[in-house]
């Protein structure tokens, strides 16, 4: 086995001809500079400025679609501001989460307290002592904890809203300390399903963040390309074509950077010396199939049954209605032993996997009968949708 190995070594070498710095291409890297929100970094910065002087300020929620830039802004202006904090002999820490890979109650706490400097064993103990071990050392500590909660509604979605309750009336404990929070969210409707008391504590300012067009992605690509790759191995064109297929998807920054990696990911694979439009057209496929397999593996169960209802159908007749996924729901969850959602709940669920691009829901007129969503999905991600759906039988 090991000169499969050996033979691949031979064949690359340990000196890769393509890329010189491959991180800065990863969708957790935050650049020293981010073109074209310079606007957005203004106002997130105005308006948090003021824990550098140890006050806290309200909770912020962050709206966007999908490589919008939101992440990075705030990681940017929260990191600059620790930065400048220190000079100033202010108490203040960060912690950033990402609730959708970090995805059980017990988990988040337990990260947001290890990156305030808590030993938390990653099982063992009750979410309620994990939340209490960090209070305490809050109010031990002294400070200013700035803790931002990225894909919030994936999270919220799956565990429901009591850790963020709990976070949002947070200061209602501490004399010594502060909390502040900033969410992160890529569904524009995601307060309207939360409790009103969180509601209102956790959008107290709200940011808006458009997608980004074909010129802004080609800075940004440029950029990192410059960083990124060995001299002469992508050329201007190959970066052009990826920021246009990137601006026909909503203008997303994450899907341009993924195209770059893995384009010259397969051009390296091939052993070639420089990254080709043919390239950047085979990382596509190879993306959307990685894509669509991880947010379907993601869903929540109920979701899951939604989704291979309407896929069952859909392989039979071609198309589905609203009415005929419900009642396959509700007899498959009763199979399996689980309460039925509601006929409205299961509206919605359909709704937000026309959002996420796994089915396509559009509202048909049907005179008398009133009116209904007919509901398809895609031929060529059928096949990854199944894959993802198998472990329900």
């Amino acid at each position: 086995m090991s000169e499969i190995i050996d033979d691949l070594i031979k064949k690359t070498g340990t000196v890769s001809k393509i890329f010189m710095d491959r991180e800065v291409l990863q969708p957790d890297y935050v650049p020293d500079t981010l073109p074209h929100r310079e606007n957005e970094i203004r106002r997130l910065a105005e308006h948090l400025i003021v824990v550098a002087r140890g006050v806290r300020p309200s909770n912020v929620l962050i709206y966007g679609l999908t490589g919008t830039g939101k992440t990075a802004v705030a990681r940017y202006v929260v990191r600059k501001i620790v930065e400048k904090s220190a000079s100033l002999g202010t108490k203040l820490k960060d912690a950033y989460v990402n609730t959708r890979k970090v995805d059980t109650t017990y988990r988040v706490i337990a990260e947001i307290a290890r990156q305030l400097g808590l030993m938390i064993p990653y099982t063992g103990l009750a979410v309620s002592e994990v939340y209490r071990r960090y209070v305490n050392a809050l109010e031990n500590w002294g400070g200013l904890h700035v803790v931002i909660l990225d894909e919030i509604d994936y999270y919220v979605r799956r565990e429901g809203d009591d850790l963020l309750y709990k976070l949002v009336r947070i200061n209602e404990e501490l004399s010594s300390s502060k909390v502040v929070l900033i969410g992160i969210t890529n569904d524009i409707n995601f307060v309207e399903n939360l409790d009103p008391r969180v509601r209102s504590s956790l959008g107290e300012v709200e940011m808006v963040f458009p997608p980004y067009n074909a010129e802004q992605l080609y800075t940004i690509l440029k950029q990192r390309a410059e960083k990124a790759f060995v001299p002469g191995a992508i050329s201007d064109g190959v970066i052009s074509f990826c920021a246009a297929i990137a601006a026909r998807e909503h203008g997303d920054a994450r899907r341009a950077l993924d195209l770059l990696r893995v384009a010259g990911e397969i051009a390296e694979r091939e052993d070639a010396t420089e990254v080709t439009v043919e390239h950047v057209r085979k990382a596509s496929v190879e993306i959307e199939e990685g894509r669509v397999y991880q947010t379907v593996s993601f869903l929540p169960l109920h979701q899951k049954l939604v989704l291979k209802e309407i896929l069952e159908i859909v392989k039979n007749k071609g198309s589905a209605t609203t009415g005929e996924v419900y009642l396959a729901y509700v007899n498959r969850a009763r199979e399996l032993g689980y309460e039925p959602l509601t006929q409205r709940r299961v509206s919605e669920i359909i709704s937000q996997l026309d959002m996420m691009g796994l089915v396509l829901a559009e509202v048909v007129n049907r005179g008398r009968r009133g009116v209904t969503k007919m509901i398809k999905v895609k031929p060529d991600i059928m096949k990854n949708i199944e894959e993802a759906l198998k472990d329900l039988g």
